[in-house]
């Protein structure tokens, strides 16, 4: 029997899940307040004219293309990839990178800050006995998640360095994900090791390898500790937002039970 798991967060106010100034705002607006609204459509009808005297709910919504759980586009990291092609906005990524077979890789041990080196790739996937393919979706499964919404959360977890990520899109791979805020490290600790060793080549080292091999990921996955390691799928189309950067989607796992 097929099973789905969401392993998304719902797109929330009020709790930390962004830096401060990106976290985003929803107003909601009740049946009982928007009677009126529905009235001015119909000319003469009155409240007693709706059921319960309802109109419609709905919501104002202000938020980045990164708030919530998301698909990063290339541009999103640089105007360029591949050798300097116009990097692809999120209205033009593959349909075919959205929906395939995945891996996890479990990097809860890691500390906070951890920059994950192509060698941890390597041995998890040989712990876990796997070998890549072309288009597998892989996600990271890092302290993090286990931290969304507390005050701690942006700067929780592992990130992925530039070599773990170039050795995953050099075997083809074209999507990847991680329950933290970030592909990266949390740039708290990003900033503290930068101020140490003066080497630019570590700011936003993951998202930049992109610029040789064009890729996405998924960011603030959640639960992926229901997932075995892999014999999963993963769907993850984004919403459609024009030229954008990014865009929100229910990311959902779907493995036979």
């Amino acid at each position: 029997m097929r099973k789905l798991v969401d392993i998304s967060v719902p797109l929330q106010a009020g709790i930390v899940s962004d830096p401060p100034g990106l976290v985003p705002e929803i107003e909601y607006h009740a049946h009982a307040q928007t009677a009126q609204g529905l009235l001015d459509f119909f000319p003469g009808a009155t409240v007693d004219d709706l059921p319960d005297g309802e109109g419609f709910a709905f919501e104002w919504v202000r938020a980045t293309t990164h708030n919530g759980t998301h698909l990063d586009a290339p541009y999103h990291y640089s105007a360029i990839m591949e050798g300097g092609k116009r990097a692809i906005t999120i209205d033009e990524v593959p349909l075919e990178w959205c929906l395939q077979p995945a891996v996890k890789l479990d990097f809860r041990h890691f500390p906070d800050g951890y920059v994950a080196t192509a060698a941890d790739v390597e041995e998890e996937l040989k712990r876990i006995g796997h070998e890549l393919s072309p288009l597998e979706i892989v996600v990271v499964n890092t302290s993090a998640g286990a931290r969304y919404g507390q005050d701690d959360y942006v700067s929780s977890g592992c990130g992925m360095g530039r070599d773990a990520t170039l050795y995953l899109l050099e075997r083809g791979v074209r999507l990847t994900g991680t329950d933290a805020w970030s592909w990266d490290a949390p740039f708290v600790h990003t900033a503290t090791r930068y101020a140490r060793e003066h080497d630019p080549s570590i700011i936003w080292e993951g998202h930049r390898a992109g610029r040789d091999i064009g890729y996405c990921h998924l960011e603030k996955l959640h639960g992926l500790e229901q997932l075995p390691a892999k014999g999963f799928e993963i769907s993850c189309f984004p919403v459609k937002v024009h030229a954008a950067s990014g865009g929100w989607t229910r990311a959902v796992a779907i493995f036979d039970s």
